[in-house]
Order: C-alpha cells, then sequence, then structure tokens
C-alpha cells in the first residue's frame, strides 16, 4: 500500500499544477495570442527536458511523437488557452473532472484495462460534483469556452492512453520532452498565420509563462505519465479530480471568486469521488488483480514431483524378498 500511495502522490502533482494554469493564464498571460501562449509553454518545457536527458527518437517514434504532441501538447494547450479566456477560472477546471470516465473507456478498448467499479463509481460521483459546481457558478459562461474545454478534456484522454500503450519501451523524460517539442513546433507555423508575431511579454507574463512551462508542464507531465507506468488508468484519472479543487480554490482564495452554495456541494462530491475510487486494498487482494498464480496448488506440486521423480529414477533389479519388504516397510 505504502508503494501505491507513494504513486498517487506523484500523480497529484499534475493535476494540481494544472489546476493553477487556468489562474495563471486568465490573470498573467495575453489574452490574445493562445496559439502562441501554447508554443511558449510547450517548447521550452520540451527543450529543457531534452536537455537533461539528451536522447533523440529513433524509428517509429518519430510519427508517434508527433500523434501524441498533437494530442497531449499541442492542440490541448491551445484549446486549454481558450478555455481559460472565456471561462471563469472554477468553470474551466471543473470540466475537466470528466476525464477519468473518458480515460477509463479509452484504456478499456486500447490497452485492456477492465474499469473498476469502484473507480467508475467514483468517476460519476465526481461527475455529479462537476454538474453542481458548473450549474452553481454565478458569473456567465461561454459556450466557446465550453466546446474548447470538452475538446481538449476528450483529446488529452485518449492521448495519456495512447502514451501508455506506445511508451513501455521508452523512459519517461524522453517521452514527454518528444511529445512537448513536436506539439509546440506544429503549433509556430499556425501562430504565425493567426496571430502573427509573438506577443510581446511584460515581466508578469514572463513569470507566468515561467511557471507554466516548469512546473505545470515540464514536472507536471513527467510526473503523470510516470503514475500512469504504474497505477491503471482509472486510479490516475480520478486522481486528476484534483484538478477542479485546485482551480475553484485558487479562484475563491486569490481571484474573489463567488462561491455559491452548489459549488461548495459539487467540491465534495468531487472530494468523494477521489476518495471512492482510491481504495486501498491489502497485499492478497492486490496479489489476486493481478491474476490467478500460474503455479499449481501444492498438492498437485507434490504429486508432480513425486511422479516425476519416478519417472526419472534408474531401474534397477528385481530386490530380493527380504530387501523388498524392509524397502516397504520404510515407505509406509
Amino acid at each position: 500500500m505504502e508503494g501505491r500511495l507513494r504513486w498517487i502522490a506523484i500523480a497529484a502533482v499534475a493535476p494540481i499544477a494544472w489546476g493553477s494554469t487556468y489562474f495563471v493564464t486568465r490573470h498573467l498571460l495575453p489574452a490574445d495570442a493562445p496559439l502562441w501562449g501554447a508554443v511558449l509553454r510547450a517548447l521550452p518545457a520540451g527543450l529543457l527536458l531534452l536537455l537533461l536527458r539528451r536522447r533523440l527518437p529513433r524509428g517509429a517514434w518519430w510519427w508517434r511523437a508527433l500523434v501524441l504532441g498533437t494530442l497531449n501538447m499541442g492542440a490541448f494547450f491551445a484549446l486549454v488557452y481558450v478555455a481559460a479566456q472565456l471561462l471563469p477560472t472554477s468553470v474551466a477546471s471543473t470540466i475537466m473532472a470528466t476525464s477519468p470516465i473518458v480515460m477509463m473507456l479509452f484504456a478499456w478498448l486500447l490497452v485492456a484495462e477492465r474499469p473498476r467499479a469502484l473507480a467508475l463509481a467514483g468517476g460519476v460521483v465526481g461527475l455529479g460534483g462537476v454538474g453542481l459546481m458548473l450549474a452553481g457558478g454565478g458569473a456567465p459562461i461561454d459556450p466557446w469556452g465550453v466546446v474548447a474545454s470538452i475538446a481538449a478534456m476528450s483529446m488529452s484522454s485518449f492521448g495519456f492512453i495512447l502514451a501508455k500503450r506506445w511508451g513501455g519501451d521508452v523512459d519517461v523524460l524522453s517521452l514527454t520532452s518528444w511529445q512537448l517539442i513536436a506539439g509546440g513546433a506544429l503549433l509556430v507555423p499556425a501562430a504565425l498565420l493567426v496571430e502573427g508575431a509573438p506577443p510581446v511579454l511584460d515581466a508578469a507574463a514572463i513569470g507566468g509563462f515561467a511557471y507554466i512551462s516548469i512546473i505545470a508542464t515540464a514536472l507536471a507531465f513527467v510526473a503523470w505519465f510516470t503514475a500512469l507506468r504504474h497505477l491503471d488508468a482509472g486510479a490516475v484519472g480520478l486522481v486528476g479530480l484534483l484538478n477542479p479543487v485546485t482551480g475553484v480554490l485558487l479562484g475563491v482564495v486569490v481571484a474573489g471568486e463567488v462561491l455559491g452554495a452548489r459549488q461548495v456541494a459539487g467540491l465534495a462530491l468531487v472530494l468523494a469521488g477521489i476518495v471512492l475510487g482510491q481504495r486501498f486494498r491489502g497485499r492478497r487482494a492486490e496479489a489476486s488483480d493481478r491474476g490467478p498464480s500460474l503455479a499449481p496448488p501444492p498438492s498437485r506440486t507434490r504429486r508432480g514431483y513425486a511422479r516425476l521423480a519416478a519417472c526419472r529414477s534408474p531401474r534397477r533389479s528385481r530386490p530380493s524378498p527380504t530387501s523388498s519388504t524392509s524397502g516397504s516397510a520404510a515407505a509406509r
């Protein structure tokens, strides 16, 4: 159980950091440059990780990095940036809470991880909390912001499971850096075509991009992909419900956003969903989850060894009646 707690704690780094990006993006970064915002978030983080690991893709990983970089980084960052500018912090972050169930469904299809009953129940409870939190906000909700959030959630959920399926033979630092660099590079032509030159950044924006790139991207994604290698997708996805918790708390404490009664109830349901889905069991229960043992039952094992020994023993000449009698007595 201690090992599981460690990986859950590592997984929690990502949604907590991601939940803070909504506030940072909304209050510190330029509002009219979502594509350049995604580039400035992804490329520095990817280059930093590549500098630490110093490993380039090989073979199929060139096109895999492009696919994963588009799903998890490039298009995802741009959509999240748009959603953060169009929606209140609490609303934008809680939409991402729908990802646990979506991740479980993709994991079932792509990596044959059958959803656990408690994980599904926790996801449903979390979705109930999302519904209450969305309905309870006093600020107007931009429908295009909601569309952007849902698209980002769906693409990243699929991309995370695809990375889990493909990334078993690649270290996490390389896997993350390749995706970030590919996603950021793919956005550069689109950013130049749509938004023109990169925006001029003041000191606050530079600090905001530094935080988002290093903490909420490089560190967060390394922690997330590491946890996906040691936990099932349902467990990691439920830890992701800390994303809306962080967004709501930052929106209330720092930005002074109003937290209504429905949002409080929704927040409680989200936390309940996390606890419900993260059931900690003993070693025997964990061993049963790994499947039946390949070894036969002890009684059958002993009989098998006895038969094997009998077959391998050399044939001897027929014993005399005296030795046969003594041997029978010893056997009994």
